[in-house]
């Protein structure tokens, strides 16, 4: 029997035009589209081709591959028309996972964004007067009741204190630029050297700084910085005093850093704007759910900082967005700055945004998914993990409930750990980084981590509609 070659092989094969114009490949374009069936159909060809090259196929397998092109090139068209962006189950105990998304959004705030998608909206424009307004009315108002209010009239202080103002951009990055070029542009920033961080994505203070056209000025050492550092540091060039967190990580043994009180006081003395990066930006003291050393917005403010900057999706378990909250004067300046133009949130974000803030205005932090992870007990997911380990019937499976740690993430209080209780999960003929990827390549993907040999599972983070998704998860992997 004659051997057929690769060129013969190459023969048998239709062309594009040809396999796109078969009847049911044709009834196929007319419902997803001409142009993703054509794609498909290019790729699935190019996948013979390659395997006819590579010799992995002969004449009887590209025969019965033939016979199935039509449902090829539908399964391809599915791929491609499958949304990349998906909603995954967070099973590592990380609250504020940047890699995936960090704050999940409270139901509200998910209600009043589609809301406010789905129609015309009063984003712009004030229904009132019947013209233009701005759309930053629609937060600045419940910022000014729970910084202005919560931050001053406990100590009787709203007389002599200046009005915090909020305005709102894309992330707390484009909130630092916007503050330094605003408030330093073409003079010098003073920080020190302990503060010059680095966090995820490579973002640095320095090259964020150089950005805003703001000079540099470095004081003190890695570990230790005093207020004279920064006093003897001031001239005629200095605009702003600036304290940065330092976020994912600490220093700890021989230390020294200035107590916000004394910045406060050579700013005034001196007369030069003092602003804090405090990245997560917490509304709430986090010594609520066991966790200190974690400055909130409305402590520095009280402190008598000038302006802060913080982030929308960390603990304040909203979307992403920056946020400049401080003196009504330095917060309308940068208002006025062209880049804040350029740095604007769009409708959805301040929508979003606008209900979070509602549920903290009513006291209702447990309506904030961040918050309510962070509240629950050791006790509340260990009776969680026990219940699902129940369910897990395997003869392969070996599932056990352990103590463990979670962490909050984000930046926030590196050194914390939230006690809870860890599914501890090995399966028999499988290595633990294997299982691991069965479990994020399932539908919907399951994120856990991988420790001495074992999955670990924290349902810390995982919604309690979610344990079920997570037993049949765990059932399919291991067969």
């Amino acid at each position: 029997m004659k051997t057929e070659s690769k060129t013969d092989l190459y023969r048998k094969l239709p062309s594009v035009d040809e396999l796109v114009h078969r009847a049911e490949v044709a009834a196929l374009a007319s419902q997803e589209g001409q142009i993703a069936v054509t794609d498909a159909a290019r790729a699935v060809l190019a996948s013979l081709r390659e395997e006819i090259a590579s010799g992995r196929i002969d004449a009887a397998g590209v025969d019965i591959a033939l016979t199935g092109l039509d449902a090829a090139v539908e399964r391809r068209v599915q791929q491609s028309l499958t949304y990349s962006l998906r909603a995954v189950i967070n099973a590592t105990g990380v609250i504020l996972h940047t890699n995936l998304g960090r704050a999940p959004l409270a139901d509200s705030a998910l209600e009043h964004a589609c809301a406010v998608a789905r129609a015309y909206s009063n984003l712009e424009f004030d229904a009132q007067s019947g013209e233009r307004g701005r759309r930053d009315v629609h937060v600045e108002r419940l910022f000014r009741r729970l910084l202005n209010h919560e931050a001053f009239a406990a100590e009787g202080a709203r007389a002599t204190r200046p009005e915090v103002s909020t305005i709102v951009v894309n992330n707390n990055a484009a909130a630092v630029l916007l503050a330094l070029n605003t408030l330093a542009e073409g003079g010098e920033v003073i920080v020190s050297r302990g503060e010059l961080v680095e966090i995820g994505g490579s973002f640095r203070i320095p090259d964020v700084m150089a950005k805003s056209n703001a000079v540099l000025r470095e004081v003190g050492t890695t570990n230790r910085t005093r207020v004279s550092d920064y006093e003897r540091a001031i001239t005629e060039k200095t605009r702003l005093l600036l304290r940065v967190h330092r976020s994912n990580f600490q220093i700890a043994g021989f230390t020294e850093q200035p107590r916000l009180d004394e910045l406060v006081s050579l700013s005034r003395k001196r007369n030069i704007p003092l602003m804090e990066d405090l990245g997560s930006g917490a509304l709430i003291d986090l010594r609520s759910v066991g966790v200190g050393g974690e400055p909130t917005v409305l402590d520095s403010l009280r402190a008598g900082v000038d302006v802060v900057t913080y982030s929308g999706d960390k603990l304040l378990g909203g979307p992403q967005a920056g946020l400049l909250s401080g003196r009504s004067d330095l917060i309308a300046r940068m208002r006025s700055n062209s880049l804040f133009r350029a740095l604007r949130v769009d409708k959805l974000t301040y929508a979003a945004l606008e209900a979070t803030l509602m549920a903290y205005v009513k006291g209702d932090h447990d309506s904030i998914p961040t918050w309510r992870m962070m509240r629950l007990s050791k006790v509340e997911i260990g009776r969680r993990a026990e219940a699902v380990a129940e369910r897990v019937p395997s003869s392969k499976l070996t599932v056990e409930v352990i103590d463990g740690e979670s962490v909050i993430g984000g930046g926030a209080a590196p050194s914390a750990v939230l006690p809870t209780r860890l599914l501890a999960v090995t399966c028999e003929g499988l290595r633990a980084d294997e299982l691991a990827r069965r479990l994020r390549t399932s539908d919907p993907p399951v994120i856990a981590r991988v420790e001495e040999g074992r999955v670990l599972l924290d349902l810390r983070t995982v919604f309690p509609e979610q344990d079920d998704t997570i037993i049949r998860t765990l059932r399919a992997a291991s067969s």
